[in-house]
């Protein structure tokens, strides 16, 4: 054979998937096939689409012969050969490297939409992130006007305002705080993904007690923090798992003496565990609270995707996430690592 094109049928014409000689090319115009050969000299054939059937049918042309193949989903094969003449037994023997082709095809094929379909989806993540970093920076920017505004408000006219005044004005900077918190969690949630790091040993002791220290841990709880085991991650994520769960934990105990603790059940698996006598979760919510912006109750400065990251990020390494909860008596978080 001297060359051979894979064309796929569209809705108007062929169009060329594969073609060797790699740069030649095989074109269909309505119900005529002009074929582009080696040395550019076009070879017009009275075929139409639908007369090409399914199996080697050899068309006779000046400068040699055309066998064309229906190899169905793929498209039709177009083997050129200069030869005078192309006999049935020539054309059987074809019939099995056909075959091992298609199947070579149709695998390249695959893998090349799926790489596309990647390609594709990897650019539209970067563009939501972007476009995440873009619309955070230009909201906090006048969610700060206006905390400074209502602070000074308080500030200057703390005489003049009534109570209802100054509850109002606390009201104001509660939501502030609210929205503040949502945008940093939207642009953690979607930065999780994004923030490429190597594996190495980290030590979440030291991470939880930076966070201990770095947050404000209401009087009336206790928090035990056991021996943890080192694990195979990266400090940022680590971080931001350990500080939602801590910080969830401690947003939803209404208890006079709360108590968080966090530990490590040395079984087969290795599970962490982060337990709290809080307000609990109905059975029926364990999922829910997992999704974006979902919150069982309207918490001061809750934004409601601290659970969406924890679960984000357990699904990064791979690893698995559940509760154990009563209402009014508690919750635990069982998460495990990898």
């Amino acid at each position: 054979m001297n060359a051979a094109w894979v064309l796929k049928g569209k809705e108007n014409y062929f169009e060329t998937v594969y073609s060797l000689p790699k740069g030649t090319s095989l074109r269909v115009k309505g119900s005529e096939l002009p074929l582009s050969i080696i040395d550019n000299e076009y070879i017009l054939l009275d075929v139409e689409k639908r007369e090409i059937l399914n199996q080697l049918s050899p068309i006779t042309l000046k400068q040699g012969h055309v066998a064309v193949y229906n190899l169905k989903t793929i498209g039709f094969l177009f083997l050129y050969t200069k030869k005078n003449n192309l006999n049935q037994k020539e054309l059987a023997q074809l019939k099995p490297v056909i075959d091992k082709f298609t199947t070579s095809l149709r695998a390249s094929t695959a893998f090349e939409e799926q790489q596309n379909l990647l390609n594709n989806l990897e650019a539209r993540n970067q563009e939501l992130s972007d476009y995440a970093h873009m619309v955070s920076h230009d909201l906090k920017s006048p969610l700060r006007s206006i905390d400074t505004l209502s602070s000074w408000l308080q500030e200057d006219y703390k005489n003049s305002l009534d109570a209802t005044g100054q509850q109002h004005l606390d009201t104001v900077r509660e939501n502030v705080l609210k929205m503040d918190n949502l945008i940093d969690g939207i642009l953690q949630y979607s930065s999780i993904d994004k923030h490429n790091s190597d594996f190495y040993d980290v030590h979440p002791n030291k991470i939880i007690s930076e966070i201990i220290n770095s947050i404000v841990v209401p009087e009336n709880i206790k928090l035990v923090v056991n021996e943890l085991p080192v694990i195979k991650g990266d400090t940022y994520r680590v971080r931001q798992l350990f500080q939602n769960l801590i910080t969830n934990a401690i947003t939803y105990n209404n208890k006079e003496h709360g108590y968080i603790e966090i530990g490590y059940n040395n079984s087969e698996k290795g599970i962490f565990y982060i337990k709290d006598n809080g307000i609990g979760i109905d059975k029926k919510y364990h999922q829910k609270i997992f999704k974006t912006f979902e919150k069982l109750e309207n918490k001061k400065g809750s934004s409601g995707i601290g659970l969406s990251i924890v679960n984000k990020i357990i699904e990064y390494y791979n690893g698995q996430i559940w509760i154990e909860s009563e209402p009014g008596i508690g919750t635990t978080f069982y998460f495990t690592l990898p």
